[in-house]
Parts: structure tokens; C-alpha cells; sequence
């Protein structure tokens, strides 16, 4: 069978920019290096008022269908992921292709049409679906389109506040991928846990100490699951190494974890061995308790040796470039850090065809998913034009007080004016409420 995977992507950013280490740190007292350093966040992507994630989510899709003469007769499926979703029965799928049947002469009434929910994972769970779909040979010539969108918003004063951001990214998954072609190997690590949770409300309670633990628990779970399928996982296997990024600080913990992991038993921990000894083993240790100080304080080390500092910058360091600029996208998050990274490589003229990426998804509540994609010939036609750094570029810098005025618009317990910031041109905008409370939308030109 011919290799199934990521063909064309497109992002779609939020207009709205709040600086954190001047604005938010400012308004809030705090030293800058808290947001740049502590996080590794520079600032946020957020809504305009005619924004929301249907508006977000069609134009990614309008701007990949558009770049690659993409039809409505050409797609046979739309799934569309988020945690943001306004309507606990019509889903989110159905609006973007209404507003992409305002702009094409065709129309997607013989197209499958679904939402997914499991947190941030579920842009991935969703690529997973269209992969099993067109490798059941259900997709009939035609490509899934899926779209991870989101608002990730905070209360005003949760300490997840500086984490928040807005977006949607887009891709077109087919057959003989241009992008990536993805594996049918997979790991997971899934639990019952309440880290992070929305019952019946918007904006999330989090449990913060406990959901960073979960998240690398899962992680690692996912991990050595996709090892006992593969073998082995080096920690030099793979160009570059995405993970779901809620902030970059939660990426250089579970960065840390995967490599002392996949290091273990190896020529590198060997090396290592010169400088900082080898690895504690549990069954060294009487209690628990004194193995897990042991390989805390082993970690500590390890993160200060060149040889961990040296992966960390080719590997990691370039799937975060985006994420600090634009905060967390939920479900588009780990695929934010998939097209920084092949942005990144782009950028330096490196020439990634063949090698692999190994891609890191969580979504609390809690599961994790790892998987190996391989970069294909016409990685590099693919990504070039992808228009995320200059949409980044042009975003409106909101005071405090236009930050303010903006979140309550999109609180949906608040009626406020929904004032604007930027003139939307040639996208679709959100156009007020229908007589059965559902939004409605239409094309600008």
C-alpha cells in the first residue's frame, strides 16, 4: 500500500498579540524573566472580536485548499478538533464547511463529518482517524481534511493566564504525503485522572503541580510503549523531537525525562558515566523513595552536560520557536511544534528528506500518544509556504486594558460590545447569532 500521511499544512493564527514580558508582566508586577525564562513564553496570539475557532479553523482550511487547488469533490472527510466547542451536539466540522461552501462551487454533502474531544490529543487522535480511514481504502480517491482549533483561554488571574493563545492549523492527510508520512507504530499512556477539566463551564480548573506530573508519567508510559513495538528509541534517532507544548518549560521537563530514558543502557550513558556516573536502578535502593531522590538528583546533572545540552538544542529547541510567540493551542499545539521545527529546518537549508521526527501528544484527563513520521521528498515545496511568521508579524499589540475588553467578549457569560482591533479582509468572520442561538458567518472579501 502507498505511504499515508501529512500532504500540505496551514496555520491560521489569532490577530491579537499580548505581550507578556512588557504588557502583562508590567500590569502584573512581575520580572519579565518569569515569563521568558520560567515559561519560555514571549507573548500570545488572541481573538479579534469577529474571530472564534470556526472563523480560525476555515481559513486555515480556505488558505491550504486554496494554495493547493484543493476542491470540496477532493475531500471526503473533515474532522475537526477541540476543546473550545460551543455546542454539546452540532459539531464544530459542520460550521467550517459551511463557511467553505460560501467560497466554492461545490459542496461537502457526500463528505463524513466529525469533532473530537480528549483535550489536546484530540488533534492527533484525529489525524489517527483519517490514517486508518484511508488505509481501510474507505477514503476512495479522496483526502481527509483536519483541523485542530482553539481558544485557549484562562479566568482572568488563574495562574494559567500567561499560557493562554488562539489558533487553528489545517492539514490535508492523503496518500503519497508531500509533508511526512506517518508510522503505524504508536505508543500510548492513558489514565484516569482529573489534572485538567471543563465540567459544563469554559474556562479550565487545573490541578497545576499535579497535571505536570501526569503529563510526564503518561508521557513516559507512551514511551515504552513504542519501544517494545520498535525495539529501541535512541535519543539520536530523530531530527527533531515535537512535543505537545502547553509552555516551553513544561517541554524541557519532559525533554529531560525522555532522554535519560532512551539513554539508559546505552554507549551515551556510558559516556555520561566519566562525568556524572551511571543511572541510579530501582533495585539498587531498599524504598522507592530513595530511588526517586537518586534519579532526581541524577537529572540535575544530566541537564547540565554537554552532551544533553547539545541534543537539546538540535532537537527540541527548534519545534518551540512558534509556542513563544503564540502561547498554547490545544489541540493544534504538538502540531505547532511539527511545522517550527520543519520551519526551522527550512530556514537553515537543511535537507531533512528520510529522516524522522518523533512526535510527543497529551491531553489531560489523561493520555499520551508517541509515534515516528519520516520526512518526505517535497518536505520542503510543503512548508515554504506556510505564512505563520508574517501573520506573527502583523498581529495588533493590545494594551491591558484592550486585553481586558477583548477576553470578556469571548467569556461566553458576559455580553459585552465586541469591539474590534483589526479589519478582517479576504476571511471569514463570525456575523452574530442565527434565531435558534447558533453563529453564523460569512466571507469578507
Amino acid at each position: 500500500m502507498s505511504s499515508i500521511g501529512i500532504d500540505a499544512v496551514e496555520i491560521w493564527s489569532g490577530k491579537l498579540e499580548l505581550e507578556l514580558t512588557t504588557t502583562f508582566a508590567d500590569e502584573k508586577g512581575d520580572d519579565p524573566e518569569k515569563y521568558a525564562d520560567g515559561l519560555g513564553l514571549h507573548a500570545s496570539s488572541l481573538p479579534d472580536a469577529y474571530e472564534d475557532i470556526v472563523t480560525m479553523g476555515a481559513n486555515a482550511a480556505h488558505r491550504l485548499m486554496e494554495r493547493e487547488g484543493i476542491t470540496p469533490d477532493d475531500v471526503g472527510r473533515i474532522d475537526v478538533a477541540t476543546e473550545s466547542s460551543f455546542d454539546n451536539s452540532k459539531p464544530v466540522s459542520t460550521y467550517i464547511a459551511g463557511c467553505l461552501e460560501e467560497v466554492y462551487d461545490g459542496d461537502f454533502h457526500h463528505a463524513n463529518k466529525g469533532e473530537r474531544k480528549f483535550a489536546c490529543i484530540a488533534g492527533t487522535q484525529s489525524l489517527d482517524d483519517a490514517y486508518n480511514w484511508i488505509r481501510a481504502g474507505r477514503n476512495r480517491g479522496r483526502a481527509a481534511l483536519v483541523v485542530a482549533t482553539d481558544t485557549a483561554l484562562y479566568e482572568r488571574g488563574d495562574p494559567g493566564e500567561a499560557t493562554q493563545g488562539a489558533g487553528a492549523i489545517a492539514m490535508l492527510v492523503d496518500e503519497d504525503p508531500s509533508l511526512v508520512e506517518l508510522s503505524a507504530a504508536q505508543g500510548y499512556g492513558s489514565a484516569d485522572e482529573t489534572d485538567f477539566l471543563k465540567p459544563n463551564q469554559q474556562f479550565p480548573s487545573v490541578d497545576g503541580k499535579r497535571s505536570v506530573q501526569v503529563y510526564l508519567d503518561r508521557m513516559l508510559e507512551a514511551g515504552q510503549q513504542l519501544e517494545a513495538q520498535t525495539a529501541s528509541v535512541h535519543p539520536t534517532d530523530f531530527a527533531y523531537i515535537p512535543f505537545h507544548t502547553p509552555f516551553p518549560g513544561m517541554v524541557r521537563k519532559v525533554a529531560l525525562l525522555g532522554f535519560r530514558h532512551t539513554v539508559r543502557g546505552t554507549e551515551m550513558e556510558d559516556a555520561l558515566a566519566d562525568d556524572i556516573g551511571f543511572q541510579p536502578r530501582e533495585a539498587e535502593f531498599d524504598d522507592r523513595d530513595a530511588y526517586e531522590t537518586a534519579i532526581r538528583e541524577y537529572m540535575d546533572e544530566l541537564r547540565e552536560t554537554d552532551a544533553y545540552e547539545a541534543w537539546y538544542a538540535d532537537r527540541i529547541e527548534p519545534t518551540l520557536a512558534l509556542s513563544r510567540e503564540v502561547g498554547n493551542w490545544y489541540t493544534g499545539s504538538v502540531h505547532v511544534a511539527r511545522v517550527s521545527a520543519l520551519l526551522d529546518a527550512h530556514s537553515a537549508g537543511e535537507d531533512l528528506a528520510g529522516d524522522r521526527l518523533l512526535v510527543g501528544s497529551y491531553g489531560s484527563g489523561a493520555q499520551a500518544e508517541m509515534h515516528a513520521e519520516t520526512v518526505m521528498d517535497g518536505w520542503q515545496d510543503a512548508i515554504r509556504e506556510v505564512t505563520i511568521d508574517d501573520q506573527i508579524a502583523n498581529r495588533y499589540e493590545l494594551s491591558f486594558d484592550e486585553y481586558e475588553s477583548i477576553h470578556d467578549v469571548h467569556n461566553y457569560e458576559k455580553d459585552v460590545p465586541r469591539t474590534r482591533f483589526t479589519t478582517p479582509s479576504a476571511e471569514f468572520v463570525f456575523d452574530g447569532w442565527g434565531p435558534m442561538g447558533e453563529r453564523q458567518y460569512r466571507f469578507v472579501e
